[in-house]
């Protein structure tokens, strides 16, 4: 007989080693008995036809999985990384979160008690007082929510117990003065009630020391607690209440490290070839372009102003990086808050042959952090000649040049003097920064990002199921969930954008008669004011067996989604008056610069819509050998909504959304038991047509999502051996084979020139963004020419608009040893563009006389067919082996080691050693010793016995940040002792 989620993904598998037995009172993993539940039923996870894996609370503490990362060291074709701004990636059989933006959605459904959970800092706490964790490999098409792609994460919480009052509760002290108190409180009410309180508290030092002083950085001080209430009334019906609070107050680091082989030329960052522990070029950055002294040449100011020249010492030149991937140079300490409210009920009834749930969930999440753009202090010397101007000006010393104009800018960014500290400004959503008193001052140039969301969610879902005694049972259920994201941006903040913003806006309004006036916003912010996300699903499922041993699954689920939002993208973009002190945004000059050469257009609010639907659904056919042999094979289609792409400043063009992903899965499976439960031995083979799959990459500092084409197939193994009921080994293996489907070019962030040698990559020295020209007949030199030429009419003045006198030098060669095939050369996008249009013909300027010219606004594409999907590793392995030490007094000493090894793979789909993740090895190690009757034990751990310094995932910013390359990884060497009692 089936109950009514037999085959949902509440279903606890024997594809983890740890859920294939049950849980001993002393913590450890006891018993050849295999449960699965599925809505108050249990039944043997070994005849559930899923690849689903689980731990139990209990699994949970013996394998030291503390938190979502460490759930990828177990279970096989699963990774797990944090991402650049304030998300993860939950990777499953190499599909993972790789979508960047606000209307992005998960490849990894993540639900909490089986209801879906949107914006979640789940990933964040700590494991506490769990009755398991559930991860489903594969699109989960029918009963499992929105877009499971790749899968499901489920964390169950332990529910409160009637009749019996109970308690437990854990401390821990390890290195880095980590302090970890766990407790759990479980109290009968009356004969039908009972409440059950958690709560874990986490506190340790960083593991990122700051050679600029201060506190160790990426620290950890956070709280969780939850309390629940069940009720049951009578006998067929129960009542769940559910209340949690989870926040976070310290100094986490988004961004652990930057890596970068540093290009001389300042026309990239960083080169293409290698992750070196060196500073990138900022000559490279938008805070660079618009303070040198060439773009301030086309715009007709005196380059005196100037805080360097492109093609000088840059802001990091002779800035060394330290090797050690947990040492940073930072004047700016990381700042990071996090916080989640949640509430859920559920009511559930059997009428006899018939089930009915009732659940909802209500979330608001709340999350802002701050850190170190650049992870390192630049120099301020190269900024001598620019700031004594400034000051020069600022005092009236400069004839022409009215002090009123340069007095504000002044007063605000050096306070003290040229000599003194300089202001940067502290981000705001008022768009005044440093000019409006909101400002950050230090002896040292700041840089540092912003990322911040606020988001609350509601969901509901109903499920009527059947119990019937015929082959044939079903269910049907329905869902609605809304999401409302009520801000979300993304700033980077700068002294040379402050500075540069300043400067542009003093020159401008005294040239207009306009009250002295600077440029909002002084910072970069990419700002998502309104996202609205309403989505519902109805679905059903039908359970026939065809004999005692052959069982068919059939499942369709229709899914509607739509998004609306309203974003904008600002950077030095509208006039601003110095002594205007409310909101910038309600400037009477806004949108006055809209037609200017080389300032950057008004950006105001967009307001963009999506809408998209799909039915997805599933069919599976069981048969069971013998009680303990299955083997299934199943077909299941999956589905993720689409989204919207952040606006880009009107300079540049890119598409305004992006396409749903769907994947078409094929899978068979094998589950058996042997010799009376001493082998256990699981397979699964898989194959996965994808389409549309989302990718992200950075083009003028917002992401831009785009659709690919995808082949996946791959091997599981899974298998436990208990030799005696005091031993037991786990093992698993996993082979992953990922590669982009057909002809797909598409533009590579770190080589606009596509590898091409007759190409030349272009810094444009008004936006710092890339572009490439290329010839139409391989000729190299041609193309060379003409950019030359064109530069030399820039210099010249003889492009309508610009002042004569930038500087611009001919182009240059990058290091052989860079990985970049094509020349370089600083230059202005836009008139490259119009000059291989012809636009120069008059003056003889003819693009067929150099060969032949062809522009590219995104770069020149590259075909990445057959490349591997980022996070996908090939070949994953696992081992854990726990010995039960019985002694006469009823005592017991356990002793376990887990190893684990993930191997290589790439941080982007463009491959190539730049993305390269090295294969690593984790280890660690505990032993418990556990009182009589166990009620107390105490215990010592160490993680990451090797200290490995295991890089998961990396991250590529864009051009106008200098292209250096952000990783993340997992933590150091841990140890330290624990006790704790139940009763």
């Amino acid at each position: 007989m089936r109950k009514s989620l037999l085959l949902a993904a509440t279903a606890i598998s024997t594809m983890s080693v740890p859920a294939m037995a049950q849980d001993r009172d002393d913590g450890t993993i006891d018993s050849n008995v295999i449960i699965v539940t599925a809505q108050r039923q249990a039944q043997s996870a070994q005849d559930v036809p899923i690849a689903v894996s689980a731990f139990s609370g209990a699994a949970l503490e013996a394998q030291q999985i503390e938190n979502s990362s460490d759930l990828q060291l177990t279970l096989p074709n699963i990774t797990f990384t944090k991402t650049n701004f304030v998300s993860s990636s939950f990777t499953i059989r190499g599909i993972g979160d790789l979508c960047v933006g606000a209307s992005c959605d998960q490849a990894t459904a993540i639900h909490l008690n089986d209801s879906p959970l949107f914006a979640t800092r789940l990933f964040e706490t700590e494991f506490f007082d769990l009755e398991r964790v559930e991860v489903l490999r594969g699109p989960q098409g029918t009963l499992f929510g929105r877009n499971a792609t790749a899968g499901v994460v489920n964390v169950v919480t332990a529910k409160p117990q009637m009749g019996e009052f109970k308690a437990s509760g854990d401390a821990e002290y390890g290195n880095y003065n980590a302090i970890k108190v766990k407790g759990m409180v479980n109290i009968p009410i009356g004969d039908n009630i009972a409440f059950r309180g958690a709560g874990v508290y986490v506190k340790r030092d960083g593991y990122t020391t700051n050679l600029n002083g201060g506190p160790d950085l990426d620290d950890r001080d956070m709280y969780s607690v939850r309390g629940s209430l069940r009720f049951e009334p009578t006998a067929d019906t129960t009542i769940d209440l559910y209340a949690s609070y989870f926040r976070e107050d310290d100094n986490r680091m988004r961004i652990q490290k930057q890596y970068c082989q540093r290009d001389p030329t300042g026309i990239l960052g960083c080169l293409n070839s290698s992750r070196n522990a060196e500073s990138f070029n900022a000559n490279s950055t938008i805070a660079a372009t618009l303070s040198s002294r060439e773009f301030l040449a086309t715009q007709g100011i005196p380059t005196a102003f100037a805080l360097g020249s492109l093609y000088g010492p840059d802001q990091y030149a002779g800035v060394s990086v330290p090797a050690d991937p947990r040492t940073v140079n930072t004047a700016f300490t990381p700042e990071y808050f996090a916080s989640e409210l949640t509430f859920q009920g559920k009511i559930e009834h059997d009428f006899g042959p018939i089930s009915a749930q009732l659940s909802g969930t209500y979330q608001k999440v709340k999350l802002d952090s701050r850190q170190d753009y650049n992870n390192n202090i630049g120099r301020r010397d190269i900024y001598a000649t620019g700031l004594n101007t400034l000051a020069a000006a600022a005092a009236g010393a400069i004839p022409g040049l009215p002090a009123a104009y340069f007095a504000p800018l002044a007063s605000a960014i050096i306070p003290d003097g040229p000599n003194g500290v300089l202001c940067t400004s502290d981000t705001d959503t008022t768009g005044l920064g440093v000019f409006g008193g909101n400002s950050i001052c230090d002896a040292t140039p700041l840089q540092f990002d912003r990322s911040n969301l606020d988001n609350s969610s509601w969901s509901v879902e109903a499920i009527i199921s059947s119990d019937l005694d015929g082959p044939f049972n079903f269910l049907v259920g329905g869902i609605y969930a809304d999401s409302h994201l009520t801000e979300n941006s993304y700033y980077v903040n700068a002294f040379g954008l402050d500075y540069g913003a300043g400067l542009l806006g003093s020159f401008i309004s005294l040239a207009d008669g306009l009250p002295p006036s600077f440029l909002g916003t002084p910072y970069y912010r990419n700002h998502s004011d309104d996202l609205t996300v309403k989505s519902y699903g109805l679905f059903g499922e039908v359970y026939f067996d065809i004999s005692d041993k052959l069982k068919l699954t059939g499942g369709l689920r229709y899914n509607n989604d739509k998004k609306k939002v309203r974003a904008r993208t600002t950077l030095a973009d509208f006039l601003v008056p110095y002594s205007q002190t409310t909101d910038a945004f309600e400037s009477p000059f806004v949108g006055s610069l809209d037609a200017d050469p080389g300032i950057p257009g008004n950006q105001l609010f967009q307001n963009r819509e999506v809408k998209f639907n799909e039915i997805t659904g599933r069919a599976v056919l069981d048969y069971k050998i013998t009680d303990d042999n299955l083997i299934y094979a199943s077909y299941s289609r999956g589905y993720k909504s689409g989204g919207i792409n952040p606006p880009l400043q009107p300079i540049f063009a890119a598409p305004e959304s992006f396409r749903p992903e769907q994947v078409d899965a094929f899978e068979i499976g094998s589950k058996n038991t042997f010799g009376d439960g001493a082998l256990q031995l699981n397979l699964t083979a898989f194959y996965y047509k994808y389409k549309g799959l989302q990718l992200s990459k950075i083009v003028a500092r917002t992401a831009v999502n785009e659709n690919i084409d995808a082949d996946i197939y791959g091997a599981e193994v899974e298998a436990v051996i208990r030799p005696d009921p005091d031993w037991m080994i786990n093992m698993g293996f996993s082979y992953l084979h990922t590669k982009v489907k057909g002809d797909t070019f598409n533009s590579d962030p770190r080589d606009f020139g596509g590898g091409r040698s007759d190409a030349v990559i272009i810094q444009d020295i008004t936006n710092a963004s890339n572009c490439a020209v290329a010839s139409t007949s391989g000729n190299a030199a041609g193309v060379n020419a003409f950019v030359n030429t064109i530069n030399g009419a820039i210099n010249a003045g003889l492009v309508p608009g610009l002042a004569p006198g930038a500087g611009l030098q001919p182009t240059t060669a990058f290091p052989a040893d860079g990985g970049i095939a094509s020349t370089g050369a600083f230059g202005i996008c836009a008139v490259l563009d119009a000059a291989a249009q012809g636009a120069f013909a008059g003056a003889g300027v003819v693009p067929a006389a150099f060969g032949g010219i062809e522009y590219f606004s995104a770069g020149v594409p590259k075909n990445i067919r057959g490349n591997q999907l980022p996070q996908a590793p090939q070949l994953k392995f696992s081992t854990g082996v726990q010995y039960t030490m019985n002694f006469d007094n009823g005592m017991s000493l356990v002793p376990r080691v887990d190893l684990a090894y993930t191997g290589e793979s790439f941080g982007s789909i463009f491959n190539g050693n730049v993305n390269r993740i090295k294969g690593y090895a984790q280890a660690n190690a505990q032993i418990q010793l556990n009182g009589t009757d166990d009620r107390w034990y105490v215990r010592g751990f160490v993680q990451n016995i090797f200290d490995s310094n295991s890089e998961t995932g990396l991250y590529v910013t864009d051009q106008s940040s200098g292209l250096y390359t952000n990783i993340f990884s997992l933590e150091p060497r841990r140890y330290g002792i624990g006790a704790g009692f139940k009763f």
